[in-house]
């Protein structure tokens, strides 16, 4: 739920990257860092572990001013994706006003993909979030590597959602539309 304070004029935003282990959620979040004005950003807080896996969360803040001088910040999550882990993404999931689903867009990764956005549908309504209201999009990460999942199918099968897709390589840091041909722009 959006913090908003009239008198201050400042608005606080929760993201969240959602998806499978080893999707790129932590590689979006670093790429995002180094994008970002330094004056605008805050500290990136990433818990590195042994086996380079996301135990419990990552965070980034940073701010921006509107052009009517609102300020708003937005503090940017990932969750870890391990099937292990669900009570954690729960946890971060409370009170989040925006989720970025980031799949793998590798061939073999597919069953993860679903399993996970599956994981995802369940874990909003646990925590109370309505996914038809909540703005979400759809990264389909990893595009740069050979054995993908070719954007025509993409389409098909995401297309009728009417969710927004993006076609991305977080390590590269490019992605959308329009690198997603045949997607509106």
């Amino acid at each position: 739920m959006i913090e908003y304070d009239e008198t201050a004029r400042r608005m606080v935003l929760k993201l969240v990257y959602y998806g499978p282990a080893l999707s790129g959620k932590t590689t979006n979040l670093l790429r995002l860092h180094d994008m970002l004005a330094q004056e605008g950003r805050g500290e990136l807080m990433v818990l590195d572990t042994t086996d380079d896996r996301t135990i419990f969360f990552d965070l980034l803040p940073f701010f921006i001013v509107a052009p009517s001088g609102l300020k708003i910040k937005v503090k940017v999550h990932t969750v870890p994706g391990q099937v292990k882990r669900d009570a954690m993404r729960k946890a971060v999931l409370q009170r989040a006003d925006g989720v970025v689903f980031v799949a793998d867009s590798q061939l073999d990764e597919s069953a993860n993909n679903f399993a996970s956005f599956d994981n995802l549908e369940k874990n909003l309504a646990i925590v109370g979030l309505d996914i038809d209201k909540l703005p979400l999009v759809v990264q389909f990460n990893k595009r740069d590597l050979p054995g993908i999942v070719c954007e025509a199918d993409v389409r098909r099968r995401w297309g009728p959602t009417g969710v927004p897709v993006f076609m991305a390589s977080a390590l590269k840091g490019w992605g959308s539309w329009k690198h997603s041909p045949g997607w509106p722009s």
